[in-house]
């Protein structure tokens, strides 16, 4: 019995240094392509100039830290989730809460809407992800109404529905991903390969695509196929935790906020990663991460309380944003990009928009992240003329 043990102790160690081989030789085999960096090939590109912006909405109600934020198709509501266990869906523009859920548990660490606008997903320290229709009845009884969908066996730490409200992706602390049935709560897929808690995901934008990165404590930003189950394409740059990831508009790229101070950008294509954000004055970790509707800027929220505005191409920072009392915790861009909205553990929700010479009706009216760019003049302008609703 001693021998057999000996002989496996001997072969895992034998897959682990073969492993760890092929590692290396893939590298290699990466780093023979990082010919440029992104900011070389912008060079020539116009920089994006003063960018200013400001709070225009600022949602209290959460008794605590809020945690997660997400924006209905809608472009108005939002839903967010607090380590109070309450669950609020905003009207954005009034401010008025219109349903509120209080769960079983604390630490509600992940929400997310239908596509539909019809229900929300939400979840944290019960390891459960719980479904709830939305309805305009008076005194409805929402918790009446939940569907428990999702079981793992840790906390969960993040979930988004597909591109229907028939299916939803959970990220928990047990280190799996997994794809489940919302109207039968059946299992449809797992995912395995982090080595540590998963702490957050994404959906690729394309709505024939069948792909998700997920990021952990491994240090790790995997990419997998929902319909093998399997990974396909591995990234390990950072230095620690990563807190957040987000698919660039075209599904070509993601970008991740870690621990580590930094910002960073793949690309799947290159098969590799093509751009750090960071400067040696912000010490700490990125809690948040979200590109603009063009995916010209990225937005970052940090520990610090700021929100840190990235030039994609140049890498250069082009704005930070103040306002919140404590670490921003969540941040996303509304759907048509007009705005985005950040969450933190000042136990508010703020709506920024950027500002024009201060004119508040254009300012609501006209789309900020859209860019422009003309091959003639070789400039990068802002066109408010470009319908940001496709």
């Amino acid at each position: 019995m001693a021998t057999e043990g000996l002989q496996e102790n001997e072969t895992l160690a034998s897959l682990k240094s073969e492993a760890e081989s092929l590692k290396g030789k893939l590298e290699e085999e990466r780093a023979k392509l990082h010919d440029v960096e992104l900011h070389q090939v912008a060079e020539r590109v116009e920089a994006l100039g003063q960018f200013v912006m400001k709070t225009r909405r600022t949602l209290k109600g959460h008794g605590n830290k809020v945690l997660c934020m997400d924006w209905c198709k809608d472009k108005r509501r939002i839903v967010s989730s607090s380590q109070d266990g309450k669950v609020i869906v905003w009207d954005s523009f009034t401010t008025n809460k219109e349903h509120a859920v209080t769960m079983p548990c604390t630490w509600v660490m992940a929400c997310a809407y239908a596509p539909s606008g019809c229900a929300i997903a939400c979840g944290g320290l019960d390891n459960k992800c719980s479904v709830y229709p939305l309805t305009f009845e008076k005194n409805e009884n929402m918790a009446a109404k939940k569907k428990s969908v999702a079981m793992h066996t840790n906390y969960l730490s993040a979930c988004s529905f597909t591109n229907s409200d028939m299916q939803i992706l959970t990220a928990s602390g047990d280190g799996t991903c997994a794809l489940w049935d919302v109207e039968s709560g059946q299992l449809l897929q797992s995912f395995h390969g982090h080595g540590a808690d998963v702490l957050c995901l994404d959906l690729a934008p394309s709505e024939t695509g069948n792909t998700f990165v997920s990021g952990g404590c491994d240090k790790k930003a995997m990419v997998w196929d929902m319909r093998s189950g399997q990974c396909v394409q591995s990234f390990e740059t950072h230095d620690s935790d990563i807190n957040s990831v987000r698919y660039y508009p075209s599904g070509d790229a993601f970008a991740s906020g870690s621990d580590d101070a930094t910002c960073r950008l793949y690309d799947l294509r290159a098969d590799r990663e093509v751009a750090i954000y960071s400067k040696e004055s912000i010490i700490f970790g990125a809690s948040s991460v979200d590109f603009s509707l063009s995916g010209r800027l990225l937005f970052a929220g940090y520990n610090d309380y700021t929100i840190n505005v990235w030039d994609v191409l140049k890498g250069s920072r082009v704005s930070i944003l103040f306002g919140h009392e404590n670490r921003v915790s969540t941040l996303r861009v509304s759907p048509d990009g007009t705005a985005f909205c950040s969450g933190s553990w000042d136990h508010t929700l703020r709506n920024h928009m950027k500002t024009e010479t201060l004119d508040y009706k254009n300012c609501i009216e006209k789309p900020f992240l859209k860019i422009k760019y003309s091959l003639q003049s070789k400039r990068v302008t802002l066109d408010p003329q470009i319908n940001t609703t496709r």
